[in-house]
């Protein structure tokens, strides 16, 4: 059984003997109910968003969020060179919150690149 949302985990949470190992009182099964995980019901009825994004349009929205903190970061430093701004502290956070972000997508671009190849090296 595949599971595609969370109400089919339910069904296979329901259908599988899951429930005397997810039972705190040693296995004893509840009386008269069905076995249901607190909290996924509430996430289950969360719609899905209007327009569903690609993976390529995540990953060219997240690249250009890193590019907005980098710029970001470029004015707060212009601005702290230039005595616009005395506030070093804000300037800091700003060149950190844009390195954390490069690096990061740094290392998914790393991550594709490897799972790219490891996909390569597959013998069909």
């Amino acid at each position: 059984m595949a599971i595609n949302n969370i109400t089919t985990m339910n069904d296979v949470f329901n259908s599988q003997k899951m429930r005397d190992w997810t039972n705190p009182a040693g296995g004893a099964e509840k009386p008269g109910g069905d076995f249901k995980l607190e909290g996924f019901d509430e996430i289950a009825k969360v719609a899905p968003s209007e327009k569903s994004q690609s993976f390529s349009e995540l990953l060219a929205n997240q690249i250009m969020d890193v590019n907005k903190l980098q710029k970001e970061a470029n004015t707060a430093i212009e601005k702290l060179v230039s005595g616009e701004s005395k506030n070093i502290h804000e300037t800091m956070l700003a060149v950190e919150k844009a390195e954390i972000a490069f690096k990061t997508m740094n290392q998914v671009r790393s991550k594709v690149i490897d799972a790219y190849k490891e996909v390569m090296r597959m013998q069909v």
